[in-house]
C-alpha cells in the first residue's frame, strides 16, 4: 500500500452516533473555488476557500438541527440544503445570503439533486415521498411514491431523462421524468444500512449518463445500463466491508469509493481494477471530484475534511482530460429513428409507452420508443407541443451509429433553416411567439408579465398575466375582435395593433392603461393603407412603426406627438422610461447571408437621438431578442445565442456577455430579460426555438459570461468576475457623473461603488493566488497594480510571503511604496487649497467664526466629486489595518468589506494602537473626514509615509 499523506482539518464538531460517528458531506461549486462542508450533528454549513485553507470558512446558520444534505446548481449560484429539522432552503452563493424555505416535510431530509439546468430540485428522506421543486417559483411540480425505507440518495441523469433513487433497504427505483413513473424497480440490490444514520447508500450516474452505479452486496460497485437497468459489470477490490460512498471522476474514467473498512479506493473504469488506495482513522462519508483539477475531497464521520491531491498518477490521464459532451449525443431534441424503425407509429401519447412497465424491471427487449424526426414536425401543424416533452433515448447500444447520422441531419436542418433566411429579416415583436392555429401564442412576454391570445370562431380571446401579482394589477380578459397580432406591455399599460385589414386595407392601434383618474382612457387609431409592424411602451408615450417607415409617437392620453421618418424597413423596437430603441435594416442582406442592422435611441421626453450606430450580430444570424436590461442598458440577442449589452466603453460598444454555445448547444436559450449579473430566459429543447403557452414556461436564470479564451491558469470564472466587475463600476462611474452635473446627492451611488471595490479588490486578490500558484508572477504584478484600497495591497503582500516568493513581495511593496507617496503629495496639496480658500472667506466673518473655521478646514462633509468620497472610504478600511494575523498566515479577505462599518479613528494614540495590532506602521496619509486639530499626529503619518519604505519580510532583519 502506498503512503498518502492527506491532512484533514476540523469543519465541525461530531458528537458520537454510538461511537460511529455522524454522516457528514462535502461538495465543490463548479470552478472550484469553493468547498462547502456540513455534518448532521451540526445545524451550521460552512464555506471554505481552498485556495486559502488556513482562513476561516463562511459559516451559515439558518437550521435549528443538522444538516443531513447539501446540493448546489450547476450554474453554482444558488445552495440549496436539508436538514433534520424536515426543511429544505435556498442560499445564493457563494455570498450565502439565505433566500428561501422552499419546502417541508413531515421527518428529516436525507436526500437533495439539482438537475441539468438547476431549474428543478428533487428533495427526499425518511418519509419516503420524492419532491420535485421548481426553484424558481417553489412550486412543487411533482411527489414520487414507491419505496418503503427513507430515501438516501437521488441522483438526475445528465441528459435530465431520469431520476434515480435508493433508499436504507437498498432498493433502487429508475423514474420517468417526463411522466413520473416508475420505469424500474431493483430490490435489495445494495446493503441495507439499518438504523446507522453515519452510513447512506447512495447512486450516481457516470458523466456520461449511459451507466448507473450502486453500491453492491459483496463489498463491490455495481454498475447497470441507463435504459435497460441491466446489470452491466462490477468494480471489486480490497474492500473488506460494505461500500458506502462513491463519486465520479467528471469524465468518468476513474471512480472512488471508500467502504466500512476506512479504505479509500482510486479505480480506473475501463480496466475495472484499483490503481491508488489510502486508509484513514474513520469512515470517510462523502467525496467529491474537484471539477477542473486532478484533486479529491473528502470528509470522515468526525467532520474533519481534507483534500487529497495528484490522486492520479501523472502518468494516467488527467480526470478531467475529455469530459464528456452530452450535446453530441442524440439527445439534444432531435430526436431520430434508425432506418428500420420510420415505420413505427410514435405520436408522443403516454397511452404508447408500456402501462405496464411498473414494478420489476422489464425484460432487455422491452426498448421505449422514441419520437419521429423533429424536423418533420417542424413544418407541419400543431406539432410544436409535441417538441415540449422530455425525450425518448434508445439502448446504449444502438447510441454509436445514430450519433453520427443525428449529427449529420442536424446539421442539414441547420443549413435548410438558414437558406431560408437568404432575404432580409421581417420585422418582429419582442417577446412574441408565432401564430399556430388552434394554440395560443404569445403577443408579448418580458420582465413584466405575459399578453397570450387564441383565435376563436372569427375573435381572439387575450388574457394579460403579471408575474408578481403583487405589483402588477389583476386585468381582466378582453374579446378581441381586430385580431391583434403585436402587443407591448409594461407595468401601467398595454398597447396593440393588428395587420391591415378591410376593404380600406386598414391597420388598427389601441393603447389601454391598467390605472388612471379617468374614466375613458382607452383609445384607439386608425392608419389606412399603413400597418403597423411592431410597438412599443414607455413612460407616458406610446410608439408605432409602420410599413412606411414612419415613427409614430403618441403622448398615454392620444396625443399625436411626433411623426418621424426612418431610413430603412424597422426589425424590432423596444422601450424603457424616456428612451425607445429602434432596429431597422440599413441596406440589403451581404452575400454571405449577413444582415446589416442600425440601430437608434431617442429620448422623448427631450425630443434627442443620444445614441445611432451598427448593429453587431454573429455571421450568418439573424435578430431574436432586442430590449433593455433592468438597470437600463441596450441589449440585443441573435439566432446563434449571443447576447450583448450597449456599454460607453470605447467611445460606445457592443460586449458579449452570454454565448449559448457555451453552454449546451442541445438547448434554445428564449430570451426574456437581464440584469446586472443574470440572463432570464426560457430554455426550449432542440429544434424548439420559442416555449408553447401550456404548461406555463418555467424562466431560468443563468449567469452572464464573456466567451473568454481557456486561461492557461484554469480560472476563467475569476477572469470573467473580474471583467464583469469592471464594466459595472464604469457604469456606475457615469451615474454618478451624471447624478453630480445635475446636482444630486450621490451618496447611495458611492456606497454601491465602494461595495462594488471591496468585490473587485477580492477577485483581483483570488487572482493573484491562482498567478502565483501558476508561476505567473508578471501578471500577480499587474493584477496589484489594479486593488482600490491600500489593505487590499497589504493583503496581497501577505499572500506571496506565505508562498515564500521574495521577489514578489518586494515588488508588491514597491507598489505600495509609490501609492503612499501618491497619496501624501495629494494630502500636502489640500490643505494649501483650504487654506487660500479660508483666507478669503476669513475676511467677511467674525473673530469667533474665524477661529471655528480654522480649527477644522476639512470637516465638510460636502464633497463635490464622487471618486473623493470612495478614497476616503477606501483609506478609512486602511486605516483599522489587516487583523492581528500569525506567521504566514493569510488575513481574511471577507473582513475588507465588514470593516467599512469601524468609526474614524481621531487620535494619534488610536492610529498607533490600530497599526501595532496589524503589525504595519501608520505610514499613511491622513483620512480627509477627520478633523485636524491633531497636527502632530498628521505631521508624523506624513513624514512616515516620506521615509518609511515598507519592510520586505523576507529581510534577515524581519525574520524573527
Amino acid at each position: 500500500m502506498k503512503v498518502r499523506s492527506v491532512k484533514l482539518r476540523e469543519a465541525h464538531k461530531v458528537t458520537a452516533n454510538n461511537g460511529r460517528g455522524s454522516f457528514c458531506s462535502v461538495l465543490w461549486d463548479q470552478q472550484a473555488l469553493h468547498l462547502v462542508t456540513a455534518s448532521s450533528s451540526d445545524p451550521s454549513i460552512s464555506i471554505h476557500d481552498p485556495l486559502l485553507p488556513s482562513t476561516a470558512p463562511k459559516i451559515l446558520r439558518h437550521h435549528r438541527d443538522g444538516v443531513t444534505a447539501l446540493a448546489i446548481s450547476p450554474n453554482s449560484t444558488c445552495l440549496a440544503s436539508g436538514s433534520v429539522d424536515h426543511s429544505v432552503k435556498l442560499y445564493k452563493f457563494p455570498g450565502g445570503e439565505f433566500e428561501t424555505n422552499i419546502t417541508r416535510f413531515t421527518l428529516p431530509i436525507r436526500a437533495l439533486a439539482f438537475n441539468r439546468s438547476g431549474s428543478m430540485l428533487a428533495a427526499a428522506g425518511d418519509d419516503e415521498g420524492i419532491k420535485l421543486i421548481n426553484t424558481i417559483d417553489g412550486s412543487i411540480a411533482r411527489v414520487l411514491k414507491g419505496h418503503k425505507g427513507p430515501v438516501t440518495s437521488l441522483a438526475f441523469d445528465p441528459n435530465s431523462e431520469y431520476l434515480a433513487s435508493i433508499d436504507s433497504t437498498g432498493s433502487v427505483i429508475y423514474w420517468e421524468l417526463h411522466s413520473g413513473r416508475t420505469l424500474h424497480t431493483l430490490n435489495g440490490i445494495a446493503p441495507d444500512t439499518g438504523s446507522d444514520l453515519s452510513v447512506m447508500n447512495v447512486v450516481s450516474w457516470s458523466p456520461d449518463g449511459e451507466t448507473l452505479a450502486v453500491p453492491g452486496l459483496r463489498n463491490d460497485l455495481v454498475m447497470y445500463d441507463r435504459d435497460t437497468a441491466e446489470k452491466l459489470f462490477s468494480l471489486r477490490g480490497d474492500h473488506t466491508q460494505p461500500i458506502c460512498f462513491f463519486s465520479w471522476s467528471p469524465n468518468g474514467k476513474y471512480l472512488a469509493t471508500s467502504g466500512l473498512d476506512r479504505q479509500v479506493l482510486i479505480w480506473d473504469v475501463a480496466r475495472k481494477q484499483d490503481i491508488d488506495r489510502h486508509k484513514f482513522d474513520d469512515n470517510i462519508c462523502c467525496m467529491a471530484w474537484k471539477p477542473i483539477g486532478n484533486a479529491l475531497a473528502i470528509i470522515d464521520v468526525m467532520g474533519k475534511y481534507g483534500v487529497w491531491e495528484s490522486v492520479v498518477p501523472s502518468s494516467m490521464k488527467s480526470p478531467t482530460d475529455d469530459v464528456p459532451n452530452l450535446q453530441s449525443k442524440n439527445s439534444n431534441g432531435l430526436l431520430l429513428f434508425d432506418e428500420d424503425e420510420q415505420d413505427v407509429n410514435v405520436s408522443g401519447s403516454l397511452s404508447d409507452l408500456g402501462e405496464d412497465s411498473h414494478g420489476e424491471t422489464e425484460a432487455p427487449c422491452r426498448k421505449r420508443l422514441r419520437k419521429q424526426s423533429a424536423y418533420e414536425e417542424n413544418f407541419s401543424e400543431g406539432g410544436s407541443e409535441e417538441w415540449s416533452l422530455p425525450p425518448k433515448v434508445d439502448s446504449r447500444k444502438k447510441m454509436n451509429c445514430r450519433n453520427k447520422e443525428s449529427l449529420n441531419r442536424n446539421e442539414g436542418l441547420r443549413s435548410i433553416m438558414t437558406s431560408a433566411r437568404m432575404k432580409m429579416q421581417e420585422a418582429f415583436q419582442p417577446g412574441a411567439t408565432p401564430a399556430q392555429p388552434g394554440k395560443r401564442r404569445f403577443l408579448c412576454y418580458n420582465m413584466a408579465g405575459s399578453i397570450t391570445t387564441i383565435e376563436h370562431d372569427g375573435y381572439s380571446h387575450i388574457e394579460i398575466d403579471f408575474h408578481d401579482t403583487g405589483k402588477g394589477p389583476r386585468v381582466p380578459s378582453m374579446t378581441d375582435h381586430f385580431g391583434f397580432t403585436v402587443a407591448a406591455l409594461n407595468e401601467n399599460a398595454s398597447v396593440f395593433a393588428n395587420s391591415c385589414k378591410g376593404e380600406k386595407n386598414m391597420s388598427t392601434l389601441m393603447y389601454r392603461p391598467f390605472s388612471t383618474w379617468a374614466n375613458n382612457s382607452e383609445w384607439s387609431m386608425r392608419l389606412e393603407g399603413e400597418e403597423v409592424k411592431v410597438v412599443a411602451l414607455g413612460t407616458a408615450w406610446v410608439a408605432a412603426i409602420t410599413s412606411s417607415n414612419f415613427l409614430r409617437i403618441f403622448t398615454e392620453g392620444g396625443l399625436q406627438k411626433h411623426v418621424l421618418s426612418l431610413d430603412g424597413p424597422v426589425v424590432t423596437a423596444a422601450g424603457f422610461k424616456d428612451e425607445l430603441a429602434v432596429v431597422t435594416h440599413a441596406s440589403d442582406c451581404l452575400p454571405s447571408n449577413d444582415q446589416m442592422l442600425e440601430f437608434r435611441v431617442f429620448n422623448i421626453s427631450n425630443g434627442t437621438q443620444p445614441l445611432r450606430g451598427r448593429l453587431p450580430l454573429t455571421p450568418g444570424s439573424h435578430l431574436t431578442w432586442f430590449g433593455f436590461s433592468e438597470e437600463g442598458l441596450l441589449s440585443s440577442n441573435d439566432s446563434k445565442g449571443v447576447l450583448r449589452v450597449f456599454t460607453d466603453q470605447y467611445g460606445g460598444s457592443w460586449l458579449p456577455l452570454f454565448s449559448a454555445s457555451k453552454e449546451k448547444p442541445d438547448e434554445n436559450y428564449w430570451v426574456v430579460g437581464l440584469n446586472a449579473s443574470k440572463l432570464f430566459c426560457i430554455v426550449c429543447k432542440y429544434p424548439d426555438l420559442f416555449p408553447p403557452v401550456m404548461p406555463k414556461p418555467v424562466l431560468t436564470l443563468l449567469n452572464l459570461s464573456f466567451p473568454l479564451a481557456s486561461s492557461d491558469l484554469g480560472a476563467e470564472a475569476l477572469e470573467n468576475e473580474f471583467i464583469l466587475n469592471n464594466m459595472h463600476l464604469l457604469q456606475i462611474q457615469k451615474r454618478m457623473e451624471e447624478m453630480a452635473g445635475a446636482g444630486l446627492d450621490t451618496t447611495s451611488l458611492d456606497d454601491e461603488a465602494f461595495s462594488m471595490e471591496v468585490a473587485q479588490d477580492r477577485c483581483i486578490l483570488r487572482l493573484i493566488a491562482s498567478c502565483c500558484n501558476g508561476d505567473k508572477l508578471v501578471r500577480a504584478t499587474e493584477l496589484v497594480k489594479l486593488l482600490t484600497m491600500e489593505k487590499s495591497v497589504k493583503g496581497a503582500i501577505k499572500l506571496v510571503t506565505a508562498l515564500k516568493l521574495p521577489n514578489l513581495a518586494e515588488r508588491f511593496n514597491s507598489v505600495l511604496e509609490e501609492r503612499l507617496l501618491n497619496e501624501a503629495k495629494r494630502t500636502k496639496q489640500k490643505p494649501l487649497q483650504n487654506s487660500v480658500a479660508h483666507v478669503a472667506v476669513n475676511k467677511t466673518l467674525t473673530s469667533a467664526e474665524k477661529i471655528n473655521t480654522t480649527e477644522s478646514p476639512l470637516s465638510s462633509p460636502k464633497l463635490t466629486a464622487p471618486l473623493f468620497t470612495k478614497k476616503a472610504k477606501s483609506q478609512e478600511v486602511a486605516r483599522v489595518g489587516i487583523q492581528k494575523t500569525e506567521q504566514n498566515q493569510i488575513p481574511v479577505l471577507d473582513d475588507i468589506e465588514k470593516e467599512k462599518e469601524i468609526e474614524d479613528v481621531k487620535s494619534y494614540e488610536e492610529v498607533k494602537k490600530f497599526g501595532e495590532m496589524s503589525g504595519i506602521q501608520p505610514n499613511r496619509s491622513s483620512n480627509p473626514f477627520v478633523k485636524s486639530s491633531n497636527k502632530e499626529a498628521n505631521k508624523l503619518v506624513e513624514n512616515q509615509v516620506q521615509s518609511h519604505r515598507p519592510s520586505n519580510p523576507f529581510l534577515k532583519s524581519s525574520i524573527k
